[in-house]
């Protein structure tokens, strides 16, 4: 059996945290900032989780297991 390979795209978007978490970073930060609030694009700074149905799609393209 080959081995299972990483989504390279996908290790660069996404971190695993200490607990086993999978750290995002939030979209809409990269162009067209003009227009948008300070407020909007200072919350958009920080990282979030991602979502509990997300997990075992982003599990797998990171070839985690359980």
């Amino acid at each position: 059996m080959p081995k299972m390979k990483t989504n390279s795209g996908a290790k660069k978007r996404f971190a695993l945290t200490g607990s086993g978490k999978i750290k995002r970073k939030y979209a809409f930060k990269r162009h067209i900032l003009t227009k948008k609030e300070k407020d909007r694009k200072r919350a958009l700074r920080g990282s979030g989780l991602v979502h509990k149905t997300d997990l075992g799609n982003v599990r797998f393209l990171l070839a985690i297991g359980k």
